[in-house]
């Protein structure tokens, strides 16, 4: 039986309105994802039975599916569970297959779950049920309540007086209340929708440079605070320094509860105020609380992961600078810089080093072993590494450049976030087993230039530097994240079959990493792939994970032309089909898409998508889809932060998104806060509306804080705001206001400085 069956018509409706989805295609999604599909080979070949769901929404719908299979699953064991108590009513049994919330569910498993020995539970060993019946039912018997609890003194059960008898009911039906699914369930909304988050500073904690000073005496909406300010105060509980609660009126909870209790009035009626409150003080309150706090970690964790996410999806499909032989630079000051060439295909030629920063002799010693370098392999480019010494570093090849005359050879800094993890990794070691680290690792800043989508794969996402908090998010959740966004790159872009490491493979649609090293090994051994279907004859791929895999395949110059395209091999016959309508071959179609025009579409033997997806191939057989390679340009004059002054206008590249502004690399090892309200003239409610990582974009500095390393900019000075012409400069009180409210805007950010850890 299908795993699909297993969720109910009103769960596969729910989804489909949850999600904005059609029925048909959210079932399709579910068969396909079932069958052992991916998710890229679903949304690229297979739109005419999803209805051309793209991959953000295929998996919304797998993160769904999940939610509620495991909630069936957790359903079954709830409903065996009350029943083999002899406790499943018709009603109970309703309402718990009727919950789509998980919270919900386990709600109405609260009075049934086996729990520890309580005061309620003592209350009950006392024989008090009975009296906290009376008390709950709130209806007049004719008898005193005073008198009616007297009945339950009993010396051998430890009940002396009528009031012990009544505090045990109390604690029983305190115990009721915390187990009601609707009280609890009102509850739940009221604390998110009117709590407040408040953290205060540990008494003698000791928070090293204030970290979190800004959140010592702090207070701010749970149902609005941001998830960066939400992760900082959990850092902050982390390491001591903190401590949290989500505070709400208690007046206004336990008027909630009353409304709930509280049915008439009668000599119960006090003892039920009684119960209301100890059951808010003792039971509810810090019950209730820790569900929003994991509620609040949930949500900022989700808003953490999509900030990585976003980054990490532009990083890795950054232009490329191509197949051009390359110098790469990691730069040092003690040890020197480590150099080493690639060729066009990111082989390794030659490493040296260089010992630019260790003598005041060094740049003239460096000079002409530089240029012998370039000479003997041709360089196109040289990459540097922006860490330490990067920005000297980038100085002296700039200069050497211009003293020689090199017009050919262009400079560029490039991230080395996370090279000296892909240094000292497995990966590293296998592909240069005989190379010292700082030398695989300028090996790697040089094929970053080349191609960073194949040399970043084999680098841990959470290493490239482009997260927000990405320590103190749930990890798992992390990492299913953040390959998922690999694996979408990469198959967005494709893999060339015969040049690809298998590290690079394995992200490619149903192929796994003992499939891609099977791949190289076939290669090496038989040598080039001629075509895909040879793919067959590789040790562990078999018709799915042909299937999966091979629309995603390139071969260049094989037996078919269309190797080198996005058509999947099962869509050959549709354009052969094509050729054949217009009485030419295949080759030549490729080479001449202007024949294209004259297609009958109506003839074609494929779903209209598919066809659409053919035909716009077809026009760009291969193309890659990233943008085409420019290199920012530094100023040469601004090398240290000292350099920076107010009112400059500066070229940089966008290094992280995050909810509260953008930081830009302006070249002088400290990265620039553009914050939200100084990028855009028109209002944005999240900062990716206007930039992304690795976009190059112009700033002015508004703010130079040298001794806390801190730079505002602003994108907006630099536009024209509606009804200016381009050019015209603003006022002088526009004008001044921008400087003081960028510093209150950096203050008031200090601890959230340092973002990329």
């Amino acid at each position: 039986m299908s795993e699909t069956k297993i969720l109910s018509p009103e769960i596969l409706r729910h989804i489909a309105e949850t999600l904005n989805v059609p029925e048909r295609g959210l079932r399709a999604v579910i068969e396909l994802l079932d069958e052992g599909g991916t998710v890229p080979f679903i949304a690229r070949y297979r739109k005419e039975a999803t209805g051309n769901l793209d991959e953000v929404q295929i998996r919304a719908i797998e993160e769904k599916v999940a939610y509620f299979r495991e909630l069936e699953e957790r359903r079954a064991t709830i409903l065996a569970s009350i029943a083999e108590q002899g406790k499943l009513t018709d009603a109970l049994k309703a309402r718990i297959e009727a919950t789509l919330d998980r919270n919900e569910l386990e709600d109405l498993y609260l009075p049934y779950k086996p729990k520890r020995r309580t005061k309620a539970t003592i209350a009950r060993e006392k024989g008090l049920e009975p009296l906290a019946d009376y008390l709950w039912a709130q209806m007049a018997t004719g008898t005193p309540l005073g008198e009616f609890a007297a009945t339950f003194v009993n010396a051998e059960l430890g009940v002396a007086t009528a009031d012990e008898a009544l505090e045990g009911a109390r604690h029983i039906v305190a115990e009721r209340m915390s187990e009601d699914a609707d009280l609890r369930k009102a509850l739940r909304t009221l604390m998110h929708d009117e709590g407040v988050v408040v953290s205060r500073k540990v008494t003698d904690a000791v928070d090293e440079q204030d970290k979190f000073k800004m959140y010592y005496e702090y207070k701010e909406p749970a149902k609005t605070i941001p998830s960066h300010r939400m992760l900082a105060i959990r850092r902050g509980e982390g390491e001591n320094v903190l401590y949290f609660l989500i505070d709400v009126e208690a007046e206004r909870a336990l008027g909630l509860m009353r409304r709930h209790v509280l049915r008439a009035q009668g000599d119960w009626t006090a003892q039920l105020e009684l119960a209301i409150e100890d059951a808010w003080k003792r039971l509810l309150n810090s019950s209730i609380q820790a569900e929003i706090r994991l509620e609040l970690k949930r949500r900022s964790d989700a808003e953490a992961i999509n900030v990585f996410k976003d980054n990490l999806f532009n990083v890795l499909l950054a232009a490329p600078a191509g197949a051009i032989s390359v110098l790469g630079i990691d730069p040092g000051l003690r040890t020197g810089c480590k150099v080493a060439v690639v060729d066009e295909t990111g082989k390794l030629l030659e490493h040296t080093v260089l010992y630019l920063h260790t003598s005041k002799h060094g740049n003239e010693e460096a000079a002409p072993k530089l240029e012998a370098l370039l000479r003997r392999h041709t360089v196109r480019a040289i990459a540097i590494g922006n860490g330490t010494a990067g920005r000297e570093t980038d100085a002296f090849v700039r200069e050497f450049l211009r003293d020689k005359g090199i017009a050919d050879i262009f400079s560029v800094t490039v991230s080395e976030s996370g090279a000296s993890v892909y240094s000292a990794s497995d990966v590293a070691r296998q592909e240069f087993p005989d190379l010292d680290l700082t030398v695989r690792g300028a090996i790697s800043i040089a094929r970053r230039l080349q191609d960073p989508l194949s040399e970043l794969v084999k680098v841990d996402p959470k290493s490239i530097g482009v997260g927000q908090y990405q320590h103190d998010v749930d990890q798992r959740q992390l990492a299913e994240s953040l390959e998922n966004v690999v694996e979408s790159c990469v198959n967005r872009v494709g893999v060339d079959l015969n040049t690809s490491s298998w590290t690079l493979l394995r992200h490619v649609a149903g192929i796994t990493e003992r499939t891609a090293l099977n791949l190289v090994s076939y290669r090496n051994e038989k040598g080039s792939f001629r075509s895909r279907q040879q793919v067959l004859e590789v040790s562990g791929i078999g018709p799915k994970t042909f299937e999966q895999a091979a629309g995603f395949l390139r071969i260049r110059g094989g037996d078919n032309p269309l190797d080198m395209t996005a058509v999947h091999p099962e869509s050959y016959p549709v354009v052969e089909q094509i050729a054949e309508s217009l009485q030419t071959t295949v080759s030549e179609v490729i080479r001449q898409p202007q024949l294209l025009e004259k297609v009958d579409r109506s003839r074609l033997k494929a779903g209209a998508y598919t066809v659409d997806d053919i035909l716009n191939e077809l026009r760009k057989p291969g193309r890659d889809p990233r943008d085409k390679f420019v290199a920012p340009s530094f100023k040469d004059e601004v090398r240290e932060i000292t350099d920076v002054q107010t009112g400059m206008v500066l070229e940089g590249v966008v290094t992280n998104v995050t909810k509260f502004g953008a930081f830009v690399d302006i070249g002088v090892h400290q990265d620039g806060l553009v914050h939200i309200s100084e990028l855009s003239n028109r209002f944005i409610k999240d900062p990716a509306e206007a930039v992304k990582t690795g976009q190059i974009v112009k700033v002015k500095v508004l703010t130079v804080d040298v001794k806390a390393k801190r730079i505002g900019l602003s994108m907006k000075e630099l536009m024209a705001p509606a009804g200016r012409a381009p050019g015209q400069m603003a006022g002088k009180a526009e004008a001044s206001k921008a400087p003081a409210t960028m510093n209150d805007k950096l203050a008031a950010l200090s601890t959230k400085w340092k973002v990329r850890v």
